[in-house]
């Protein structure tokens, strides 16, 4: 599955405990992360300092669904699920 055009819901639902760049503390879980630009697009994807969680994301229809709302609410579950 390509990334959805944008979405940017991997970059708002998931919390993310290390730190990055701008966010020493990490991101919490429904906030948009620093990175996240104006169109939906990280400003440091293929960068080095891009997290490897993020880094390691692959959208994915079970997790994207086939809509932003779809993403954002399927993201939202696996992040309760799993904190």
């Amino acid at each position: 599955m390509e990334c959805r055009s944008g979405c940017g819901a991997c970059c708002i639902a998931p919390s993310i405990s290390n730190a990055l760049p701008g966010m020493p503390m990490g991101k919490p879980a429904g906030v948009a992360c620093l990175h996240l630009m104006s169109d939906m697009r990280c400003a440091i994807f293929g960068q080095p300092e891009r997290p490897a969680v993020c880094a390691r994301f692959k959208a994915m229809h079970d997790v994207c669904g086939s809509s932003k709302t779809e993403a954002m609410w399927l993201i939202t579950e696996l992040e309760r699920a799993t904190c």
